[in-house]
């Protein structure tokens, strides 16, 4: 017996005598709290998440269609990147004005090959203006957790207004919950308990969000 057995196991035991409840999960917790707070036009949302995404120290970017392709470009002519991380759905006019050498994501790549690239580009699945927080879901122009975890160097591309959101649970009811939600406010950081702040240790040192008009 594994141990993933014998712990089921004592999981069934301890649940024999719970009456079983096919009440939907949905029905079962109640749904009656405040979905957002306040009422905000559609430029002040935008403005709240561009305002907490600084707080949070991300690097904000603003841009119309046209011109993101020239801004990611000297973005990673900035930063002095060598190779960029692209997902497998990533629009390729994004990076159609920059010549740096593209890294596909593969299955195979290992933590040190991921570590050695210098920058990633994504979209995301939804940004939420209340608490500065962008969510990824792993669809193919984001791809997999570890891509945006390992590099030091994320550019996250934000579609606005149609991808902002006021508050959590109207981000929740766009996001699948059987998807590998990453859920990222600013950049990789940990404080000890002399509140000396550490950033790069869990993930990017450096997050840029580009917030892109008309969309």
């Amino acid at each position: 017996m594994t141990s993933r057995e014998r712990i089921l196991g004592r999981v069934r035991r301890a649940l024999a005598d719970v009456p079983r409840d096919d009440m939907p999960y949905e029905q079962a917790v109640s749904r009656d709290y405040a979905r957002k707070h306040g009422d905000r036009s559609v430029s002040e949302t935008v403005e709240l998440l561009a305002e907490n995404l600084a707080d949070y120290r991300a690097i904000v970017h603003r841009t119309e269609a046209e011109g993101l392709a020239g801004l990611i470009a000297g973005l990673l002519e900035k930063r002095g990147s060598a190779s960029v991380l692209v997902p497998p759905g990533l629009d390729e006019g994004w990076l159609a004005a920059t010549g740096v050498t593209r890294v596909a994501d593969r299955a195979e790549s290992t933590p040190d090959e991921l570590d050695r690239v210098d920058s990633v580009v994504t979209a995301c699945a939804v940004a939420i203006a209340e608490t500065g927080t962008i969510v990824l879901d792993g669809s193919p122009d984001q791809g997999r957790r570890r891509i945006t975890l390992v590099p030091d160097h994320h550019i996250c591309v934000v579609r606005v207004p149609g991808q902002v959101v006021s508050s959590v649970p109207q981000g929740l009811e766009r996001l699948d919950p059987a998807r590998p939600l990453t859920w990222i406010s600013g950049p990789s950081a940990t404080s000890d308990i002399e509140l000396d702040r550490v950033e790069g240790v869990h993930g990017p040192r450096t997050l840029e969000v580009i917030l892109v008009g008309g969309a």
